[in-house]
């Protein structure tokens, strides 16, 4: 085995899918950590378990080359917010 095959078997590409906004401040910052600026940009990154946390935790946003990509059916990780009592108390 080479030396540039082995560095190769030791870097995973993941590919940004979905778009962190709206999503928990946390998890914006692991996309923005892990290196991805654009949609659809692909990142070749180093093959440890720090790496493999943060692709875990941000998973339904990246799409890691080998494993199934599942897109969510629902955005359960937005922040939700309250709705506006201002038409309410208007008395419409």
């Amino acid at each position: 085995m080479t030396a540039k095959a082995a560095e190769a078997a030791k870097t995973l590409k993941a590919t940004l899918r979905k778009s962190p906004i709206g999503a928990k401040p946390e998890l914006r910052a692991t996309v923005e950590s892990l290196g991805f600026r654009k949609m659809n940009q692909t990142r070749e990154l180093p093959d440890n378990p720090a790496v493999r946390g943060m692709l875990k935790a941000v998973a339904f946003l990246v799409a890691v080359d080998g494993e199934p990509y599942v897109r969510p059916k629902r955005s359960r990780y937005k922040i939700w917010r309250s709705r506006s009592d201002k038409k309410h108390q208007r008395g419409n």
